[in-house]
């Protein structure tokens, strides 16, 4: 995932090569970077910044770490025709399994045609 403004500096990274792949080369600059501004009271928590990146920096370039861009991989789309086996028969919304059974004939019979109450009514007038 690409974060804002990434392919800008990847772009810039990928043009100077070597100079800016390299994490010694960026261990040393930021080490170079933080010098100066340690001598003023102001920046010295950006010394210590700089200093701690470039400490992080030498320990990954020691490890054999190397800055690689993540290209953006080209998504495939599924050919349409190749994943649908048979189109359906019904047209959605479908009813369920079991209301599009065909109630067979000796189940036709036994009900009389009309459906039967399971739990009996009675009618009591108060």
């Amino acid at each position: 995932m690409e974060r804002c403004g990434q392919k800008y500096l990847t772009a810039v990274v990928k043009r100077l090569g070597p100079l800016t792949r390299n994490y010694y080369v960026r261990a040393v600059l930021h080490l170079l970077l933080s010098v100066p501004a340690g001598f003023l009271l102001a920046t010295i928590l950006g010394t210590v910044c700089l200093a701690i990146a470039s400490v992080i920096y030498l320990t990954a370039a020691i490890r054999g770490e190397q800055w690689t861009p993540i290209e953006p991989k080209p998504k495939e789309r599924p050919q349409v025709g190749g994943t649908i086996k048979q189109p359906p028969s019904n047209p959605p919304p479908r009813p369920p399994a079991e209301a599009r059974k065909k109630p067979s004939e000796e189940e036709a019979a036994a009900v009389g045609g009309a459906q039967v109450n399971p739990i009996p009514v009675t009618d009591e007038v108060v």
